[in-house]
């Protein structure tokens, strides 16, 4: 529980969900009940599935404390305090204690979780004292989470997906699910249909749809094709009422900036927009009728279609490998991304 030479928390930095977010390190370094193909953080050191203290709870909040307090006398903005560290948090104990010992600060809490132990009463109460939840959903048939997340041999998918149920029903907070699409098999027949299923039951505010955007523990690991994103985004859809794509791009979506290309890529690398609405949107503007195609030409944006419609979404960057994976490596890698 030793916390000298460890960094409890960063920031404020910009968050794709939340906003400026001060980050809170719970766990040590590549500490996880996941092991992800996708992993963007490094290979998972120790697989575990117990909870554990790790820090000290009052060393975490202290730390904290003085963070918010520098950013406070710097005049940088705050939105959340976000539980995200190199590893799963709610492998913490303390993670309870924590929360409850941050609350004076008057911000609001969140907390990424993988949800592998939100099947424990335990882990359900600590999450119901956040403000904000994220849990992580790749599928919910067995075999591709097995293949996509890589759990603990003592995890068992069933009882992750009730806990979460029981947790949505109770969570008074915001809930989020994530969900990293790298097989195309996620995004497509009966996986995609279960998957859109269970969401709609469980009832996310948004459910976030995610690619990888840095290099993966695992060489060759990226995001499904455009058109698999586009079928996802409108079948997970149907049944959810807010479906975003977590892309890694920062930006401006849906605010008027005067830039009407840069406005057009802040929009679609949230969701995907048809044709005519892409054409309206610059007409409306009075941009040149060539800067579409010119903008598909560049990579700028990519062409999909469903439904018998053209979608356009901004081009999603194939992450370069990692320096240290080597091909046909069996490493592992942790199961929560990264803020």
């Amino acid at each position: 529980m030793n916390h000298e030479d460890t960094c409890l928390s960063f920031g404020p930095v910009p968050s794709r969900r939340l906003g400026r977010s001060v980050g809170i390190n719970n766990i040590p370094a590549k500490v996880c009940s996941y092991a992800c193909v996708y992993c963007q953080v490094g290979r998972t050191l120790s697989l575990e599935a117990d909870r554990r203290p790790f820090y000290d709870p009052q060393a975490l909040a202290d730390d904290v404390s003085r963070r918010t307090g520098q950013a406070g006398a710097e005049n940088a903005a705050i939105d959340y305090l976000t539980f995200v560290p190199d590893g799963e948090p709610t492998l913490d104990l303390n993670l309870g204690r924590e929360i409850a010992l941050l609350k004076p600060l008057g911000l609001p809490i969140g907390v990424i979780s993988n949800s592998s132990l939100i099947g424990r009463p335990d882990v359900r109460r600590d999450l119901l004292q956040a403000d904000w939840v994220s849990l992580k959903m790749d599928a919910v048939v067995e075999p591709l989470w097995r293949r996509v997340n890589r759990p603990h041999g003592s995890l068992k998918l069933g009882a992750m997906l009730e806990g979460a149920l029981a947790f949505a029903a109770e969570f008074r907070g915001r809930l989020a699910t994530e969900t990293m699409l790298v097989l195309e098999e996620q995004a497509a027949g009966e996986p995609l249909e279960r998957l859109a299923q269970f969401l709609s039951r469980l009832r996310p505010a948004v459910a976030y749809l995610g690619a990888p955007t840095r290099p993966t523990a695992e060489p060759g690991v990226q995001g499904v094709g455009a058109g698999a994103f586009t079928r996802a985004y409108h079948v997970i859809g149907a049944r959810v009422p807010k479906v975003e794509f977590l892309t890694g791009y920062e930006g401006d979506a849906f605010t008027s900036t005067g830039d009407v290309e840069k406005d057009l890529l802040a929009i679609t690398a949230v969701h995907p927009m048809r044709r005519e609405a892409v054409e309206k949107m610059l007409a409306g503007a009075g941009a040149d009728g060539s800067l579409l195609p010119a903008m598909v030409a560049r990579g700028d944006l990519v062409s999909a279609t469903y439904g018998g419609h053209e979608f356009f979404l901004r081009r999603f960057k194939k992450p370069a490998q990692r320096q240290d994976a080597q091909p046909g490596s069996k490493a592992r890698t942790r199961g929560t991304v990264e803020e």
